[in-house]
């Protein structure tokens, strides 16, 4: 009788030696998988117990993630266009076992979901542009708006939540890139002439206003000029003078000695 309950027991128990535990950390949900169906309702924080065969738990990232794609794209004209872009996104916790089941893996439905929907949103919205709004800041944001309604519509009933999308960078066609080169030196130069004509018409007017003082001034001077102030300012200039003494006289008549040079 013990021969034959010993292969039970040891059935029963082989599951408990091999048990595990696995711990989902803040920002993860756990997927657990019971003989190969997969539950409904995510494991939140905590301590699982994992059995083999019996009981196996996957740890699922829900927190903030970025996916980042390099393409070249056609514009409406034709023309290749290099894009660097990103993807800010997040797996809904409360979808990731249903994520689990339809796609796959968390590798899997980045392969098979999110990345696809990101290549063709990118590439569907960009072709419809010309290379100058797609340079331009004003049409890069509306590009990405139109990208993220179109990853939003479709992702989001998935269990992707779509954050924001952002185009990094925008490399454009050489032709196209050395036009606007062109267009930035003639403008530049545009800009210069302009100041060097400002700057002219500025000395101009101080010119003017230089002569219209004179003019002004010496209009005055000749209204106002009489012989008592000719005779003040030519006494003065005497005085400013050291090399003269001025002796006056009864006629008024200055009397005028140089002692620069007089010796003792």
């Amino acid at each position: 009788m013990r021969g034959r309950s010993l292969p039970l027991v040891l059935l029963v128990a082989m599951p408990l030696v091999g048990t595990a535990c696995v711990v989902i950390e803040d920002g993860e949900v756990g997927v657990s998988k019971s003989f190969g169906s997969i539950r409904d309702e995510p494991l939140p924080q905590g301590v699982a117990i994992v059995v083999p065969v019996a009981r196996q738990v996957e740890t699922w990232n829900v927190k903030l993630q970025e996916l980042k794609e390099t393409a070249t794209v056609p514009s409406s004209e034709g023309l290749i266009v290099g894009l660097d872009t990103s993807l800010l996104f997040q797996v809904q916790p409360d979808k990731a076992p249903s994520i689990r089941k339809t796609v796959g893996s968390e590798r899997v439905y980045l392969s098979s979901l999110v990345v696809p929907y990101f290549r063709n949103a990118v590439r569907d919205v960009v072709a419809g542009y010309p290379v100058k709004n797609i340079y331009a800041e004003a049409g890069r944001k509306e590009i990405a708006g139109k990208i993220h309604s179109f990853l939003k519509e479709n992702l989001e009933p998935r269990g992707i939540t779509v954050v924001d999308v952002l185009l990094r960078d925008v490399k454009l066609p050489e032709r196209f890139k050395e036009s606007i080169e062109q267009k930035l030196t003639a403008e530049q130069r545009v800009q210069q002439k302009q100041f060097e004509l400002e700057q002219a018409r500025k000395e101009a007017e101080i010119e003017v206003a230089r002569a219209e003082g004179a003019a002004k001034a010496q209009r005055i001077i000749r209204e106002t000029l009489s012989d008592s102030y000719l005779q003040y300012l030519w006494i003065r200039t005497l005085n400013e003078n050291p090399n003269v003494i001025y002796v006056a006289t009864e006629a008024n008549m200055p009397i005028f000695k140089g002692v620069a040079g007089k010796k003792p």
